[in-house]
C-alpha cells in the first residue's frame, strides 16, 4: 500500500519527465536522422563538418571556455573568501550572487548592451572624466563579459557547498603535523573541493557553449556561434531537420561532460594525500 500511495505521488513527476524531457529528445534525434521526406540520413548530423558550421563551433569552444575558465579564477577566490566569512555574512554575500538571477535573463543581456554601447551609460562616464571610449560592443570580449556575469554563480555555488564541506579537524591535523599553506592548499583544500569545481566547470560550460543570445544581442551579428545557426535553422530557415542535426552534435558534448563529473562523483574526493 505504501509502494502504491509513493507511485502515486512520483506520477506527476514522471508525466514531466516524459513529456518535457523524453519526447523532445526523442523528437530531436528523429528529425536528425531523417529528410523532410521521413527517409534516414546521417548528412543531418555530418553538417557539422561544413566549414561555416564546423568554424562557428570550435569559435563557440574557444568562448566557452575563456569563460569557463575565467569563471574558475574568478570563483575559486571568491568561494574561499565566503567560506571563511562568518556565518550571518555567508548568508548576505551569498543572496548578493543569486539576486541578478531572480532578473529575466534577456532583461541582464539588455543591460550590459545599454551599458557597453557606443553611446552607453560607460562610455558617458568616461567621456566626462576625459577617458577614451570603450569600443568592445558587437566584439566576442563583450559576448564573454556577459557570458561571465551570467554564469559566474554556477561556477560559485558549487565549489563554496565543497568548500564548506571540508572538515576543519582534517586541516587543523595537517598544521599539527607541520603543513604550511601552500601545502594544505594543494594537498587537501584543492582535491577535497575538486568535486564542487568540475560541476561548477559543466554548469558553466554547457550553457555557454550553447548560447546564441548573448551573440545575437551584444556580438551585433559578427559573432557567430553554433547557437545561433541552430537558432536561425529552426526559427527563420525552418529547417528542422538541420537545426535537430547539429543539436545532436551539442548533446553529445553535454553528454560526455555529464560522464566526466559522473566518474568524477564516485571518486567521492577521494586520497588527500
Amino acid at each position: 500500500m505504501r509502494n502504491l500511495k509513493r507511485q502515486l505521488f512520483a506520477g506527476p513527476y514522471m508525466i514531466w519527465i516524459v513529456g518535457f524531457i523524453l519526447l523532445p529528445v526523442v523528437m530531436i534525434l528523429y528529425y536528425a536522422f531523417t529528410t523532410s521526406s521521413g527517409s534516414f540520413t546521417i548528412s543531418n548530423v555530418l553538417t557539422i563538418t561544413h566549414p561555416i558550421f564546423f568554424r562557428a563551433l570550435l569559435f563557440s569552444l574557444k568562448l566557452a571556455l575563456v569563460c569557463t575558465l575565467i569563471c574558475l579564477v574568478l570563483a575559486y577566490p571568491l568561494a574561499m573568501i565566503l567560506n571563511n566569512m562568518k556565518n550571518g555574512s555567508q548568508g548576505f554575500i551569498v543572496f548578493i550572487f543569486i539576486l541578478p538571477m531572480w532578473m529575466n535573463f534577456m532583461l541582464r543581456i539588455l543591460a550590459w548592451k545599454m551599458l557597453l554601447s557606443n553611446n552607453g551609460i560607460i562610455n558617458t562616464i568616461l567621456g566626462f572624466f576625459g577617458l577614451p571610449d570603450l569600443h568592445i560592443i558587437n566584439t566576442p570580449a563583450a559576448v564573454v563579459l556577459c557570458m561571465v556575469y551570467d554564469f559566474l554563480p554556477f561556477m560559485v555555488l558549487p565549489i563554496y557547498n565543497a568548500l564548506a564541506r571540508i572538515n576543519r579537524d582534517v586541516i587543523e591535523a595537517a598544521k599539527d603535523l607541520g603543513a604550511g599553506n601552500i601545502t594544505i592548499f594543494f594537498k587537501i583544500i584543492v582535491p577535497l573541493s575538486m568535486s564542487g569545481v568540475i560541476s561548477g566547470i559543466i554548469m558553466v560550460f554547457v550553457p555557454a557553449l550553447t548560447s546564441f543570445a548573448v551573440s545575437d544581442l551584444l556580438g551585433g551579428g559578427k559573432v557567430l556561434l553554433i547557437g545561433n545557426i541552430i537558432e536561425q535553422a529552426f526559427t527563420q530557415d525552418y529547417n528542422w531537420n538541420l537545426g535537430a542535426g547539429l543539436s545532436f552534435v551539442l548533446m553529445i558534448f553535454v553528454l560526455v561532460s555529464m560522464t566526466l563529473v559522473n566518474s568524477r562523483d564516485t571518486e567521492g574526493g577521494a586520497n588527500v594525500w
